[in-house]
């Protein structure tokens, strides 16, 4: 049986709602709630000694709630039903050719970096939500821990920076940031935008949920042809 601390998911929730509180006042991006959390969590860990499986034990709660959260994003969805049904054709292509263009883009080049066949698995769902991510790179011989690493990685880059990005290129239009940024860096990514804008945030969810179906599908026929041109 799994050894637990009693203070881990107290000190997850405090760290998280604090490192919010001082996002919400101080609207930097650099100010991210789960990077904060990671920066203050980890030396804690480091510092006492603790396991992560301890920590993790402690407050898998929270983690057992990020499935239902997922679902959760169809409401948003709902309300923009509308407007989906009159632009699921350009939706659905936006949709596949960012799914592509992140599992051949970092794929490739960790292979070309001389990554072996399984980290490069590993990193090929990067840019869909932990879930997916760890049974697709599980799948295609992958380990599903660093997919879930590269996950939160890319979530992370998404959230803090992917506004000030769209921002510079003068991407203004509600349906392109949501997708771009639910395509590129899933769960928290749409977080962020559903922080920031509503209509944004339920495009995000649904690039979100596309995006999990084409690389679910897509990926065991894909990355035999990327390892067999960049192996």
């Amino acid at each position: 049986m799994m050894h637990h601390i009693w203070w881990s998911l107290p000190l997850t929730l405090v760290t998280f709602f604090l490192a919010r509180q001082i996002g919400m006042r101080y609207k930097s991006p650099l100010l991210n709630p789960l990077l904060v959390s990671m920066i203050v969590i980890i030396p804690i860990l480091v510092f006492t000694g603790t396991p992560y499986d301890h920590y993790f034990a402690g407050s898998k709660v929270l983690n057992d709630l990020l499935q239902p959260a997922v679902v959760a994003l169809a409401f948003p969805l709902y309300e923009q039903l509308h407007q989906i049904r009159a632009r699921w054709k350009s939706i659905i292509t936006i949709c596949f050719i960012g799914s592509m263009v992140a599992m051949i883009t970092g794929t490739s080049v960790a292979l070309l970096m001389g990554a072996t066949p399984q980290i490069a698995a590993s990193i090929l769902p990067k840019s869909v939500t932990t879930p997916i991510a760890m049974a697709v790179g599980g799948s295609i011989g992958g380990i599903p821990a660093i997919s879930a690493v590269c996950v939160i990685f890319v979530g992370i880059l998404g959230a803090v920076f992917g506004h000030s990005i769209l921002n510079l290129m003068g991407i203004k239009t509600k349906a392109s940031r949501g997708l771009s940024m639910g395509a590129a860096s899933h769960a928290l990514g749409t977080a962020r935008c559903a922080e920031l804008d509503f209509q944004e945030g339920a495009f995000s969810s649904l690039a979100l949920v596309i995006c999990g179906i084409i690389t679910s599908l897509v990926a065991p026929f894909l990355f035999p042809v990327i390892l067999a041109v960049f192996g």
